[in-house]
């Protein structure tokens, strides 16, 4: 796999990993949303989508674990019947669909996630629990197909009024709960192979890294800027994949 790659390609790659990771740190989410539909222009979807999944669990392990005390497990527990649901659809879709076929698919929802991000105003009022089954629902459905369903999430834990920290580790522990269902599918399945492992080692570093010092930036970009640039690098990675 890695053969197939130029000097310039693997760059790239790494480049990617930086970026998301970085964003991982500062935010607490969204290195699937940034890394999988730019990897996929490079690698193939079944191959890329397992491997952010793993390093994605890692991730929300770290950050879990030193904000454990803020935890809304309340918020939790409605959200998992679903998932699981979500990501046993997600398994079944996954071995039967053709590739090419779910990348665009993911680049078509990379599209309409980056308009909403360039021109969408962050979700306000006071959701109820009941919708849990479309948050829990759509994010393992989405997740495990491509890797990138913290939207759902995202969006249903802002609707239901969580405070900052309250968020960060809420949303990280729901990734690692997620992360592990996916990842235990997947292994069931048969779909990481050995070179998919390798491949995750050797990210594992670099994942560190930009963690660490997207977790250490100071800046004064407003959370509404960077929210849009994060949008225009879906925007142009959605359209990629779209059209490669």
């Amino acid at each position: 796999m890695l053969e197939s790659l130029t000097n310039m390609e693997l760059l790239l790659a790494l480049g990617i990993l930086v970026l998301a990771y970085v964003v991982r740190g500062i935010t607490g989410f969204g290195s699937g949303l940034v890394a999988i539909p730019l990897l996929a222009l490079m690698l193939p979807i079944t191959v890329v989508v397992p491997m952010i999944g793993l390093l994605d669990y890692t991730a929300s392990l770290s950050h879990g674990f030193s904000h454990r005390r803020s935890i809304q497990w309340r918020e939790i527990f409605p959200l998992l019947p679903f998932t699981l649901i979500g990501v046993l659809s997600a398994l079944y879709i996954f071995k039967t669909v053709d590739g090419e076929l779910l990348k665009e698919i993911l680049g078509g929802f990379i599209l309409l996630y980056a308009i909403y991000s360039i021109v969408g105003k962050n979700p306000h009022g006071r959701l109820s629990r009941k919708w849990s089954f479309i948050g829990g629902g759509f994010g393992g459905l989405v997740g495990t197909l491509f890797g990138t369903g913290g939207p759902f999430y995202v969006i249903y834990l802002q609707l239901r009024g969580l405070d900052k920290t309250a968020f960060r580790a809420t949303i990280a522990t729901i990734f690692m709960l997620d992360g592990a269902t996916r990842i235990i599918g997947y292994l069931i399945s048969g779909i990481y192979t050995i070179e998919t492992i390798v491949l995750v080692a050797a990210s594992l570093p670099v994942m560190a890294l930009a963690m660490y010092v997207g977790g250490h930036i100071h800046t004064n970009i407003s959370p509404e800027s960077f929210k849009r640039a994060i949008g225009l690098v879906l925007l142009v990675s959605g359209g990629a994949l779209l059209i490669s």
